[in-house]
């Protein structure tokens, strides 16, 4: 691609496009930089110990494995061709397996792009728990701004669950789309001339006046849900959600490093995509969730919301994630890999996951930069590689 240093990482961010920053190949550099591109803020470990996870590792680079053209790979070789940045396993709650790629290191904050629904959600559990928040009421009865918009009559567990009627378009390579807006009100992409797009996410959410269906009657994946349930979470404590992140969640956990989201112009984290942690701080909350909502020997998450995300309605998956989840779910803001089975998943875009077997005790935690947004091929070789290390294990 003519124009692009001869080597990724990118050093100097003064040579990355204000509007491309995370598409590839910045997004080689940036994903683990974000800081340093757009505009953050903390969220605080606290000045507690660390939550230490023991080690009792096993050299898993040369395990083979059939990608998805049914072809031996190694794990090593998916890895560095499948544009992984690192990759953590723990097994009964010690690590087995971590490795880096791509200048990234166990201190890198990596951006989680939707990866932060879950951990978003998993603080409104907590909030439900103490009776602040109710998922079955209306989400106007938190947010009465929204009377007289698409999101009059939803219930807050048609947000959790991605099961509203509201209109809103993401499609990620669109330049027209909702998604598109999105980026602009959070302070990821500059306002464009010609492109009507709101100066905050709130606005973005005041902006929204029409549905395409029912709510509740089915689901549709879109960011903008975990944003509406951010602005409720806010608006119950008072608190913004970086705070409430780091209060309820991150110093909790006992993580190494302190976390951060992306912000807008109106100090509003993205709570759908803006959270940026550490290989092995996004374990310590895999294996929260893995001991059902139990970690750093305290209960974080309640016990019950755990369980209530393994249980999915029966509301069909879209035919993409129905593709690579046949008998999949979403529930609370995760992805069921099976329903018959205790697997949860926070997946995001351009390579994210953390994932949790309960069955089995194991947890992995994979952060990339891949090229495409999507990519079935990918995400399939993300999911042989796991299952070829938990079969060894």
């Amino acid at each position: 691609m003519p124009g692009l240093p001869k080597h990724i990482p990118i050093i100097d961010p003064q040579s990355i496009p204000r509007a491309k920053w995370d598409l590839y190949p910045w997004n080689r550099w940036t994903f683990n930089n974000v800081r340093e591109v757009i505009a953050t803020t903390e969220v605080w470990r606290g000045d507690g110990a660390v939550w230490e996870l023991p080690r009792h590792t096993t050299n898993f680079d040369s395990l083979e494995f059939s990608n998805f053209a049914d072809e031996s790979c190694t794990v090593s070789e998916w890895l560095t061709n499948d544009f992984n940045d690192g990759m953590i396993i723990l097994s009964n709650g010690m690590v087995v397996y971590e490795r880096y790629r791509n200048s990234m290191s166990n201190r890198s904050l990596h951006l989680s792009q939707s990866v932060a629904k879950s951990v978003t959600a998993s603080v409104a559990g907590i909030l439900v728990d103490r009776g602040w928040l109710d998922p079955e009421r209306l989400i106007t009865d938190y947010l009465p701004e929204l009377h007289s918009g698409a999101y009059a009559g939803a219930t807050l567990r048609h947000a959790l669950d991605m099961a509203s009627g509201v209109n809103y378009v993401e499609d990620y390579e669109a330049a027209d789309s909702h998604i598109a807006a999105m980026d602009i009100a959070a302070g990821w992409k500059l306002p464009r001339e010609g492109f009507d797009s709101p100066n905050n996410m709130w606005e973005h959410i005041l902006s929204l006046h029409e549905t395409t269906r029912v709510h509740g009657h089915g689901f549709n994946y879109r960011s903008i849900e975990t944003e509406v349930v951010a602005q409720c979470m806010e608006r119950v404590t008072n608190k913004r959600l970086a705070d409430l992140i780091s209060e309820e969640l991150w110093q909790k956990l006992g993580c190494e490093e302190s976390a951060s989201f992306t912000i807008d112009r109106g100090g509003y984290c993205s709570a759908s995509g803006g959270f940026n942690a550490t290989l092995r701080d996004y374990a310590r909350f895999g294996q929260m969730l893995c001991d059902d909502g139990n970690g750093n020997g305290k209960q974080i998450v309640p016990s019950n919301w755990v369980t209530d995300t393994m249980r999915p309605d029966a509301l069909s998956l879209d035919d993409f994630r129905q593709g690579l989840f046949p008998n999949g779910g979403y529930r609370n803001q995760f992805w069921l890999r099976d329903r018959d089975q205790k697997i949860m998943m926070a997946r995001g875009i351009y390579g994210q996951l953390i994932y949790v077997d309960q069955a089995r005790d194991l947890v992995a935690v994979v952060m990339a930069s891949w090229p495409e947004s999507l990519s079935i091929n990918r995400s399939t070789n993300t999911l042989r590689v796991i299952d070829a290390i938990t079969d060894q294990l």
